[in-house]
């Protein structure tokens, strides 16, 4: 009788003990993501500047180097709106940037390769490897050099990819958007911070290179950090996180199989780390044709469209500005500043607001893709800068809480079990859209300032079509799911 009581205290002691293993796994994670964000945004401001300081023409520097949109925009924004070959011919070099283009198809396999071989392992494996690439970017003192550092970084800069993968499989799906809407808030809070802390390191002689070495140096502060996470207590949250979800679960033989492939899953990727590569890269090959071959064409279709009206809308955003409303371009860039910090309340705020949706995903991504699309044509007809300031306002939130909910609507119709390889998918569709998004802002903007927006106006329209031509299916993974819990 005592033996039984035992066991039945021991028995809550471990339901009581793995949330709050979970809790704490998580809030390290947010610690991940924000020291990710945190270096990165200390050295990509200043990347342009070093280059040329290195010979480097323009074009070379967008071929090999990590010149993102924002960079971009603020290259075209100094050109006159008339002069077409220029403009076009900046954003070619963009679309020639090999970073970018390394990005775009290592992300797929990078996620995949986290499904197969663990968490951990990967997580540890792209933290050390960027690490190297900070390292070596510290020490170029010549444009091969630039260039050689930018390859592990290109490869295998996927750490928030796979850090949202990792927070999929230790939450349960109701907690999902509420869990990745504070992993984006903590990132976003190091992209805010970065930059000023890397300006300041710039001001001193060979602060880039300081700034590099730094931002290495906080690479292999994460890599020890994760190492010493307590895998062992994720390991048996995780457990019975699946367990409970077979419990939830609306079909038996679904929840049947979809247990037996997580649990196969965890099984397989404790040892696959150590087996050959050749085994590893044909079950990276099988998984992506199994996502390649599924139906999630129209939720990829969906962060596509918006995902590309999003960079249209702040594509010229300074320059339409000036033109419309003769505002100077310090204050545009306070705007921005604005609609950041916003996004950062948005991502703590999701938890209320799934809480007021009632969990249910697809109903809070269709409005808050409406909204968005709203106050873009509010943008577009915007009569005086207050408008402005109120749709720059709500659409922080919309756009905060819309992207949340489109990695959350992957991982319920794709699966868990592949939630790596769904990011991965994602984070290459989106890639797809900042290569072409500049050149259709390129285009848009030879008619009209309000050309970029209204494009995007036009796109996501499509998306909610989209998504109001496939809501049976969507509501088929959520409502559905939701009654039965």
């Amino acid at each position: 009788m005592e033996e039984e009581e035992e066991d039945e205290g021991g028995g809550d002691r471990a339901a009581s003990a793995s949330p709050a293993a979970s809790a704490r796994f998580v809030r390290c994670l947010y610690v991940v993501g924000f020291l990710d964000i945190f270096g990165v945004s200390m050295v990509v401001p200043l990347m342009n500047l070093h280059i040329k300081s290195l010979g480097a023409s323009h074009t070379v520097a967008g071929i090999i180097g990590e010149l993102q949109y924002l960079i971009y925009e603020r290259e075209c924004l100094q050109i006159n709106s008339q002069d077409l070959e220029f403009y076009l011919k900046v954003f070619s070099v963009k679309i020639r940037s090999l970073y970018g283009v390394m990005q775009l198809f290592s992300s797929t396999f990078v996620g995949c390769w986290s499904d197969i071989v663990g968490r951990r392992y990967s997580l540890l494996a792209c933290i050390l490897l960027s690490a190297l690439g900070y390292f070596l970017l510290g020490n170029s003192t010549t444009v091969f050099l630039f260039a050689i550092s930018r390859v592990p970084v290109g490869i295998f800069k996927h750490t928030l990819s796979i850090s949202k993968a990792l927070l999929s499989d230790l939450v349960s799906e109701r907690d999902r958007p509420l869990v990745m809407g504070r992993f984006n808030a903590a990132s976003s809070v190091g992209f805010i911070l970065g930059p000023v802390v890397g300006g300041y390191l710039a001001e001193f002689k060979g602060g880039f290179y300081q700034t590099s070495f730094i931002c290495a140096f906080i690479f292999l502060l994460n890599g020890g950090l994760v190492w010493l996470l307590p895998w062992s207590e994720e390991n048996n949250s995780n457990r019975d996180h699946y367990q409970d979800k077979e419990t939830n679960s609306f079909s038996a033989k679904s929840n049947h199989d979809h247990h037996l492939k997580s649990a196969t899953s965890r099984a397989v990727t404790s040892s696959s780390f150590f087996q050959s590569p050749w085994i590893q890269v044909a079950t990276v090959l099988k998984k992506i044709k199994g996502i390649a071959c599924s139906n999630l064409w129209d939720v990829f279709l969906v962060r596509f469209l918006m995902s590309v009206a999003i960079l249209l809308y702040y594509s010229n955003f300074t320059l339409a500005l000036e033109e419309r409303f003769g505002v100077k371009r310090l204050f545009a860039g306070y705007l921005l500043s604005y609609s950041s910090a916003l996004g950062v309340l948005a991502g703590c705020l999701l938890g209320p607001i799934t809480r007021l949706y009632r969990h249910n995903t697809y109903r809070l991504l269709l409005h808050s893709s409406t909204v968005t699309c709203t106050l873009i044509l509010l943008y577009v007809s915007a009569p005086s800068i207050w408008m402005v300031i109120l749709s720059s306002t709500f659409l922080a939130f919309s756009t905060t809480i819309g992207r949340t909910c489109i990695i959350d609507l992957e991982l319920t119709v794709g699966g868990n079990e592949a939630s790596g390889t769904l990011l991965g998918v994602g984070q290459s569709v989106t890639s797809v859209g900042r290569i072409i998004a500049p050149l259709l802002s390129g285009i848009a903007q030879e008619f009209s300032p309000c050309g970029p927006p209204s494009l995007a106006v036009g796109l996501a329209l499509i998306a909610i079509l989209i998504m109001n031509a496939n809501k049976q299916k969507y509501r088929s993974h959520g409502s559905v799911k939701l009654k039965n819990q």
